[in-house]
């Protein structure tokens, strides 16, 4: 065998292994990163469901009872503040979640001070119509946490793969960053007082 042979096979072995474990990398980051990006998705299916029951439930409290107009018009406006914010889910930051966060709890604020006030409303409470948006609802926000607690779950191992060693080496060069997690709205530590 000729000795010039011998590191050109040694190069070619090691090319062929870097190659192998950057494609490696890569497909893996791939795939992870769809995953947060699914989701995502599930993440803004399950807002947009609570954003159309809100438009029915403001719709029937109407109708039901000579309702407190400023508090209709706070769910209204909130509901439209949170429609406004869109994140694009290939990069997602915590400056973006936390505005998405902000919008979102300003609408679940809204709600909660509508559904609180619906106790003086003794014809409202025994609306049918009213009661089944209502039940609509707080499933919907079980469908919320899921999601969110689902999205979390998706970027946990993302976030391991592209900053474990040697990985991290490459995460930039293909173009991988770090992505937020969902975070509880500040304040959501304290419990929350209902007042009639």
């Amino acid at each position: 065998m000729k000795k010039w042979l011998i590191p050109v096979i040694i190069i070619a072995v090691i090319v062929i292994g870097l190659y192998s474990w950057a494609k490696s990398f890569n497909n893996t980051a791939v795939t992870l990163n769809e995953n947060i990006r699914e989701s995502w998705g599930n993440v803004e299916t399950a807002y947009q469901r609570r954003n159309d029951l809100i438009g029915n439930l403001v719709n029937t409290v109407k109708g039901a009872a000579d309702f407190e107009k400023s508090t209709l018009e706070s769910v209204i406006q909130a509901r439209s503040e949170a429609t406004k914010t869109v994140i694009d889910p290939s990069n997602i930051t915590p400056d973006q979640l936390a505005e998405f966060n902000k919008a979102q709890s300003g609408v679940s604020s809204a709600l909660s001070r509508l559904l609180v006030s619906v106790e003086r409303y003794p014809d409202l409470k025994a609306n049918q119509n009213f009661l089944k948006l209502q039940d609509e609802l707080a499933s919907t926000e079980n469908q919320i946490l899921t999601a969110r607690t689902r999205f979390n779950e998706n970027v946990k191992p993302y976030n391991n793969h592209i900053k474990t060693f040697p990985n991290s080496l490459f995460a930039g060069i293909f173009g991988f960053s770090e992505k937020a997690y969902f975070e509880a709205v500040a304040g959501a530590e304290k419990p929350v007082e209902v007042k009639f």
